[in-house]
């Protein structure tokens, strides 16, 4: 998803849209000016920390333009939850809102949250038809597929009883150059892969509770204190039965568990999700995120990380800045001691960009294309850190006298809201500088090893 520069745009479009001043932002935000400044111009963007108290600023000032900048910012990968806009799901006088609402309640693997969101991809692809049933496999093709991001390529934790995970390490799966950029359209590719192989064992494995414990809490009261073994057959029976009158979510194709192999969604639920899919999509998001964050605690910017990116961001402004560094001073490569031309560079993530999902200026360093591509998504060995340090300092200390003060600044933001530094001058110092790659570096180095990262890589 391409986040950053949106937050900016959205935030204009709504300032404008509402005839709120920047300043009476601020006053609500209770920073200076200045930040809302560059934030509405486009020169640095917020956080996601931030995107949210911008959300409640706004809602205290017009609630429309909350909402408006929620949709902007963040379209249909809604992730700000609409309790920041005072707002649940949109009640219905034709489905009970209410239980739907519940059915991630003592929720504790990943298998709810990937079977709705994938539902919601399939019948937003079908163009809310209120025929065709959904069979099995294509909700779980789908779930792997949702899974496959998050879980292979950001290597974030499902939760050490979650079993989504451990399916999508048994595939093999020959994954292409359009799934690794982004290019993968609808995850279509993705999902052709895993659909290729015989995931039968799989889809049953998966399928053996999810599809009918989903749908449970429209039939509560029948189902309290039944045994484990009756309830899937008891939620067949009563979500078939009372498909018209209870109108439950789905119902299923057949009257017995060892038949079913697809569910029907009632029409009444597919014409609510059409009206509100935005909505119900950012409800499930935050849900999704809620859960992963409190299995991947520790881990960077985790958000960006649940679904497949839409667009990488450019680097025309960071490689803009090492290429001014480089008209000052000659500087070789950390990796491969090849001195650099300012004109042919290639800016390296020192930590993979698939662990922290940004493009900041403090974990950027200028090397060759070849070097670049060697290095992919490995961890560098630790004796690459004092020269990375080094280099760093180099590039900051070149910038800081050789172009304004306030570019410096919005240069050194990312520095010194990252590396905790007490202010932009610290940073010229090399001791205070080590100091502070020393405490976040080699703790998210350690981090990114136990999540899978491949570590000590040496150029040769």
């Amino acid at each position: 998803m391409k986040i950053m520069g949106k937050a900016g745009q959205a935030l204009r479009q709504v300032l404008e849209s509402y005839n709120i001043s920047q300043s009476q932002l601020a006053v609500g935000l209770g920073v200076e000016r200045p930040i809302v400044f560059r934030w509405y111009h486009e020169k640095i963007d917020p956080t996601a920390e931030t995107v949210a108290e911008i959300v409640k600023a706004l809602n205290n000032i017009n609630k429309l333009a909350a909402n408006d900048f929620i949709q902007a910012y963040l379209g249909d990968l809604t992730f700000i939850k609409n309790q920041f806009i005072s707002q649940d799901l949109p009640l219905s006088d034709q489905v009970n809102v209410t239980v739907l609402s519940q059915i991630f309640n003592n929720t504790t693997n990943s298998y709810k949250y990937l079977y709705f969101l994938s539902l919601l991809d399939i019948i937003k692809r079908r163009k809310f038809d209120t025929l065709s049933p959904i069979s099995f496999q294509e909700i779980i093709v789908e779930m792997l597929a949702n899974a496959w991001y998050p879980h292979k390529y950001f290597k974030l934790s499902f939760g050490t009883q979650d079993q989504i995970a451990n399916k999508l390490d048994t595939l093999e799966l020959e994954i292409t150059e359009p799934i690794l950029k982004f290019r993968d359209t609808d995850k279509k590719l993705l999902r052709n892969t895993i659909n290729s192989q015989n995931i039968d064992d799989m889809i049953n494995s998966i399928n053996r509770y999810v599809s009918y414990r989903l749908i449970r809490p429209f039939f509560a009261q029948e189902t309290r204190g039944l045994k484990d073994y009756d309830v899937n057959p008891t939620i067949i029976n009563l979500a078939n039965k009372q498909f018209d009158s209870k109108k439950p979510l789905y119902c299923f194709n057949a009257e017995d568990q060892k038949n079913c192999n697809a569910i029907i969604l009632h029409p009444d639920w597919i014409h609510y999700l059409e009206e509100n899919y935005t909505i119900v999509r950012g409800w499930v998001s935050w849900e999704w995120l809620n859960y992963m964050q409190q299995r991947n605690p520790s881990t960077p910017n985790v958000v960006n990380k649940l679904f497949m990116p839409q667009e990488r961001d450019s680097l025309a402004s960071q490689t803009k800045y090492w290429k001014t560094i480089l008209e000052y001073r000659d500087i070789e490569c950390i990796y491969s001691q090849v001195q650099l031309n300012k004109d042919d560079i290639s800016l390296d993530h020192y930590l993979p960009w698939s662990f922290v999902a940004h493009d900041q200026l403090w974990n950027l360093i200028p090397t060759t294309q070849f070097v670049n591509s060697s290095k992919s998504n490995n961890l560098p060995s630790e004796k690459y850190f004092n020269s990375f340090v080094e280099l760093q300092h180099i590039g900051l200390t070149i910038a800081y006298k050789n172009i304004s003060k306030n570019q410096w600044l919005k240069y050194t933001e990312s520095f010194v809201s990252e590396l905790k530094v007490s202010q932009a001058d610290d940073l010229l110092n090399l001791e205070i500088l080590t100091n502070a790659y020393e405490i976040t570096i080699l703790s998210l180095i350690s981090l990114a090893t136990m999540q899978g990262f491949s570590p000590n890589w040496v150029y040769t």
